[in-house]
Order: structure tokens, then C-alpha cells, then sequence
């Protein structure tokens, strides 16, 4: 496997089970975190609209939604204008954990950039930014099996 897939897959699957982990002690299973901030963003978007913005699909959405629904994180409601769309909308449950979840979030990404000073972080992002940019852009243009 070249070098940098390699390293990054490592990187992304215990960045994983950490984050995992944190998450857990918010009540969240993975993943969650990505549609309440899609929600935190913007609330009352459609399973669609969501599946989009996180690169997943929407049956994806739709499973962890009934999840959420069902531990009081979120609604569905349907939509004023057009009773065929469902719109995802957060709880006062759903937005209380905004604060603990980002703080959780940010303590993780200070623990494993500790030993980066601040110009190798800044080029982390950068360079981290520009590699996720190609890889949407490539999955863009990649049809779906």
C-alpha cells in the first residue's frame, strides 16, 4: 500500500475508536456527532440534505436519525410547504450536547497535535485540507456502485 494511504488509514482508525470513545460519554454512538452538527449548522434539514453535506447516503441518515428519535435527540417533522419531505430537527436534548461534545472534540485534537507547534499545525490543516478537497472532488466524479 503506498506510504501516505497506509499511514492515513492507520491514523483515521484510531483517531476513530478515540473519538468513539469520547463520543460514548456524551451517550452518542459514532457518527451521531456528524448529524448534530449538520443539525447545529443548519436544523431542519431534510435526511437528504444531511446524507449530502456528511458524504454518506441517505438510508444512512435515516438509520442513525431513528436512533436519535428514539433517545429524544431529534424529531422528524414534515415539511410546511411539502408534506412529501421530512425535516430532522434538534431536541433542547439534542442541542444541550453542542457545548460537551465540541469541548470533547477539541480536547482529543489538543492531545494528539500536542507535540506540533503552531506553524506544523497550520500546515497540517492546510496540507490536510487540500488532500480531503481532491479526495471529494475525485468521489464526485467516481460513480456510485
Amino acid at each position: 500500500m503506498p506510504e501516505f494511504l497506509d499511514l492515513h488509514s492507520r491514523t483515521t482508525k484510531v483517531l476513530r475508536a478515540l473519538a468513539d470513545e469520547a463520543m460514548r460519554a456524551n451517550g452518542l454512538h459514532y457518527g451521531q456527532h456528524h448529524l448534530l452538527a449538520a443539525l447545529w449548522e443548519q436544523d431542519g434539514r431534510t435526511p437528504g440534505e444531511v446524507a449530502a453535506k456528511l458524504h454518506v447516503t441517505t438510508p444512512t441518515v435515516v438509520k442513525m436519525a431513528d436512533r436519535m428519535t428514539a433517545t429524544g435527540l431529534l424529531v422528524r417533522r414534515r415539511d410546511d410547504r411539502d408534506n412529501r419531505l421530512v425535516r430532522l430537527w434538534l431536541t433542547d436534548a439534542g442541542r444541550a450536547l453542542r457545548e460537551p461534545v465540541e469541548a470533547a472534540r477539541r480536547e482529543l485534537e489538543e492531545q494528539v497535535t500536542a507535540d506540533l507547534d503552531g506553524t506544523e499545525r497550520a500546515a497540517l490543516m492546510a496540507a490536510l485540507t487540500k488532500v480531503n478537497r481532491a479526495a471529494e472532488e475525485l468521489a464526485d466524479r467516481t460513480p456510485a456502485p
